[in-house]
């Protein structure tokens, strides 16, 4: 079973640097080659890059980044909305839109799910990230990406198909597997865009003194059971992280004096109950 070219993403250590976009851009803008693609555009065309999403209220915003690109489909939809051989998928797993045979097929275009690929309104051709397939024809083993990533969140390689059954076994997944496009990007870690929180600041007064409530146990319940649970740090902050959004839950504080509160919550998406003063018996 030949090797295909694959790559793979993990959330979590995605810092957002956009290093990866930086070089992408080093290599495409001003630059051609026949048969593999046309000069990308200074400006308008990201065609590799990671783009930020955030989760939550202040203070308790969190941010993740998520690499947008060609997802270099094994059942690509732009292969079949094109003609005259535009767009080939290479026996090394690559999907590469012809420059040449591409031009005015703008159908192309509108075939991705992904949004992934990019017209070129000057020289009229879709333009995607071709996997850097110039360089990896001559050579290289690495894509320009995966070489400037200094956190390891990006790492390109040549797999067979049971290796990568292996690794979506492992954890990895396509960006949308709904779409039945199976795509040669994984990723690891989306479970953080999927998931919602619940997170607030607990405070006390003490002696006529507010001051950070340490400690105190919180409960999310729904349906009688615990969902999950979290204590308070030195700040008083708490954060319920991984849930699933849907549905109506209560939040149960209970502090080493004794004392409780109950606080009906929505799980629509991630939320902070804010600063709230909590008695400490």
């Amino acid at each position: 079973m030949s090797a295909k070219w694959a790559l793979f993403f993990d959330v979590d250590k995605c810092t957002g640097c956009q290093n990866c976009f930086v070089a992408v851009k080093d290599e495409y803008v001003s630059n051609e080659r026949a048969g593999y693609f046309a000069a990308q555009p200074a400006t308008g065309h990201v065609w590799f890059g990671a783009k930020h999403r955030e989760r939550g209220p202040a203070p308790f915003t969190d941010v993740s980044y998520v690499l947008e690109t060609c997802q270099h489909c094994d059942d690509a939809p732009c292969l079949k909305a094109a003609t005259n051989g535009a767009v080939i998928k290479r026996p090394d797993g690559i999907v590469v839109i012809d420059p040449q045979k591409a031009r005015g097929q703008k159908q192309i275009v509108d075939a991705c799910p992904y949004g992934a690929v990019s017209w070129n309104e000057d020289s009229q051709t879709p333009q995607a990230w071709p996997f850097d397939a110039h360089l990896l024809d001559e050579g290289w083993r690495r894509t320009r990406g995966e070489q400037v990533c200094v956190t390891g969140a990006l790492v390109s390689m040549k797999i067979d198909d049971a290796a990568l059954e292996d690794k979506k076994r492992d954890g990895w997944r396509e960006l949308r597997p709904d779409l039945g496009t199976n795509a040669r990007v994984l990723y690891k870690g989306l479970e953080r865009l999927e998931t919602i929180f619940v997170a607030g600041s607990l405070e006390t007064e003490l002696g006529g003194v507010t001051d950070c409530l340490e400690g105190a146990r919180v409960e999310l319940f729904c349906g009688g059971a615990v969902l999950a649970c979290a204590t308070t740090d030195g700040f008083g902050d708490f954060k319920i992280d991984g849930l699933a959004p849907g549905g109506e839950a209560t939040l149960r504080i209970s502090t080493a004096g004794g004392a409780h509160e109950e606080i009906p919550v929505t799980l629509d998406r991630s939320m902070s109950i804010g600063r709230r003063i909590v008695p400490a018996a």
